[in-house]
């Protein structure tokens, strides 16, 4: 359509009039980001241009990038296309990008949760015309519980396991999730080690601000027998490895939105599964809608085709892009050479 303010393109999603790329997945010269996971800020672009509160996470996994960081709902102009970022509530320095121009405004989300969450600055609606929502919980039988029921569960495992002297290691992803666990469970319970691909991410929350427990690593664990009750946070990858074998008979957890299903901890040889996810679920995602007032939805990655005929339902004008946006992200956290058997 003419007049689009983004397009598909094959290095991802463009502004034409702005000359610029939203989450590119292709090298590109001028990159906006909506937040630091792997599958949305990718290596190898001109410039880059983020909300402030993620710059530090930016920084630390893409290196020594060209990055302009602004505030929240800071406008910039380019080419005549006005830009903002406004909070998106997925992780630390999640944005929705804002573009006003020719009469028009667009938003694209990138990744949102609607949820409370004391890590990240809360979604904020932003009215539009035309929004782009992801879909990665966009089927009905994603419904989260309130956080204190889910916190509380897992509080309940690991004091269990600390009675029977074991140790409790929650896997999760290093960015994000983690943290919020970190935030959200009771450290009185006993001590907590974390892995060391969560370590430097850990720092880099506290120094934006956000209050998380002390934590240790294995190495620093002074008493070899609170390695048995401890509670440990740890990437998929390491929780499948041989520095697993550190804390003897573990009791092993999945913290991730897909526990929702529970075939997924089965195949997942975990113990348990503790639904929780930096995603909207079914109803945050129609309820972000709703907010916008737009009355054009395009549906990125997730389940596009289900949330496009169920937006079509209720009236709106809805289509899917297709991305390379993954559907949660599954990070390849490589282990730091402290934390190898």
């Amino acid at each position: 359509m003419s007049g689009e303010l983004i397009v598909q393109r094959p290095e991802g999603l463009y502004c034409p009039p702005g000359d610029f790329y939203i989450d590119p997945w292709r090298p590109v010269a001028r990159a906006v980001v909506t937040h630091a996971h792997s599958d949305h800020a990718r290596p190898g672009n001109g410039h880059y241009l983020a909300a402030a509160p993620g710059e530090g996470v930016l920084r630390a996994r893409l290196g020594g990038i060209s990055l302009q960081a602004v505030a929240y709902g800071e406008t910039v102009r380019h080419h005549g296309v006005t830009l903002s970022l406004h909070p998106a509530g997925h992780v630390l320095g999640s944005a929705q990008v804002r573009l006003e121009h020719g009469g028009q405004v667009w938003v694209a989300s990138g990744d949102y949760k609607v949820a409370p969450d004391p890590t990240c600055t809360p979604f904020e609606p932003v009215r539009c015309d035309v929004f782009i929502t992801e879909s990665t919980f966009g089927l009905p039988i994603y419904r989260w519980c309130p956080d204190e029921e889910v916190f509380a569960d897992i509080n309940t495992w690991w004091a269990r396991n600390v009675d029977h002297g074991r140790a409790s290691v929650l896997a999760c992803y290093s960015f994000g999730k983690a943290q919020r666990l970190l935030a959200g469970i009771d450290p009185s319970i006993a001590p907590i080690v974390v892995h060391g691909a969560v370590r430097p991410l850990n720092e880099v929350y506290r120094a934006a601000g956000v209050a998380l427990p002390d934590t240790l690593m294995v190495g620093e664990v002074k008493d070899k027998a609170d390695l048995r009750r401890c509670l440990v946070i740890c990437p998929p990858g390491a929780a499948a490895s041989p520095w697993l074998r550190r804390f003897g008979d573990a009791r092993t957890a999945f913290a991730s939105g897909w526990m929702q299903v529970r075939g997924n901890r089965r195949r997942g040889g975990y113990d348990r599964g503790f639904v929780v996810s930096d995603h909207a679920d079914w109803p945050g995602l129609h309820e972000a809608i709703a907010a916008t007032g737009a009355q054009r939805v395009i549906v990125t990655h997730g389940s596009a085709p289900a949330m496009v005929r169920h937006l079509r339902e209720q009236g709106l004008q809805a289509q899917a892009f297709a991305t390379e946006y993954g559907d949660d992200v599954v990070e390849a956290d490589l282990q730091p050479a402290e934390d190898l058997p």
